[in-house]
């Protein structure tokens, strides 16, 4: 049985996590990330059958790549909190010398991340390896991958997009992390990227819809549906309409804190705002 009072306590305490890491250095990427924690509480911690002790390889296990990798903030955050690494290591983020870099890398040896990210449109093209690399060693597990939406106005999305579908990469569940929002203003204003249920059923993916991707039992739902839709010959997408700052009132409804990060003022505000669940690091 889903436990979701556990599941949402997680939520606050990530949110929490979040709004610290990026204040105390005044750095970093608050708003896409505190719009996906229902996603990554819900991978990590409901969905995925992956082991905390970590290997590069993944062999055996589900394997998540994150390509919006400017969220690294609240993948930080769900990775200590899932025991990957010691919790209170989240007090370097984005210092100098830390393993937890404004976007994720692999030579600091970090566990659980399995490739460096943030130059967007990559995360697809690599996740699509994985999958193939699990279908060829007989691994029957499942690849996951997290994108943003403006993300998805860079091209090679698409050739991955039509690689994917045309190779039948059955074992590959992504989401778009549709906040309808990106650094320069809405998404419609920048590039409007049309109808996306459309497009990525156009070119050959199962394709299905979570509402309220800030509603932790939708996101459970989506995903436990999305799984169902694998070993098809088509690789599945999910449209996760979340909202970007969610959670934090004044972060709520405008696309300014995608990469600005609250004073300390601006923190305590938030901060009374999430309740703390766990306890801070």
């Amino acid at each position: 049985m889903i436990d979701y009072k556990q599941l949402n306590d997680l939520c606050s305490q990530t949110r929490r996590d979040i709004v610290r890491m990026v204040a105390e250095v005044n750095s970093g990427h608050p708003g896409g990330s505190l719009g996906c924690v229902e996603y990554f509480i819900a991978l990590y911690h409901e969905i995925m059958n992956h082991n905390s002790d970590f290997s590069m390889d993944g062999k055996g296990e589900d394997v998540f790549f994150l390509s919006n990798g400017h969220i690294s903030p609240v993948f930080y955050s769900t990775l200590a909190r899932a025991g990957y690494f010691p919790v209170n290591e989240l007090n370097t983020f984005r210092k100098i010398d830390s393993r937890l870099q404004g976007h994720p890398t692999t030579h600091e040896g970090l566990p659980g991340v399995r490739v460096a990210s943030g130059s967007l449109g990559q995360g697809l093209s690599v996740a699509i390896g994985a999958a193939q690399s699990k279908k060829l060693n007989g691994d029957s597990s499942f690849v996951y991958s997290l994108h943003g939406d403006g993300e998805l106005q860079e091209g090679q999305i698409w050739e991955a997009a039509m690689y994917a579908a045309g190779n039948g990469v059955d074992n590959l569940i992504s989401t778009v992390d549709y906040n309808g929002k990106q650094i320069d203003g809405s998404l419609d204003d920048v590039l409007p990227m049309g109808d996306l249920k459309k497009k990525w059923e156009a070119f050959g993916w199962e394709t299905l819809e979570i509402e309220d991707g800030n509603n932790m039992k939708q996101v459970i739902e989506g995903l436990q549906k999305a799984k169902t839709l694998t070993g098809n010959k088509k690789p599945v997408m999910i449209l996760m309409r979340t909202e970007m700052g969610n959670g934090v009132d004044y972060m709520m409804g405008t696309h300014k804190w995608h990469g600005s990060a609250p004073n300390q003022e601006q923190l305590n505000i938030a901060l009374n705002q999430l309740e703390e669940t766990l306890g801070d690091y």
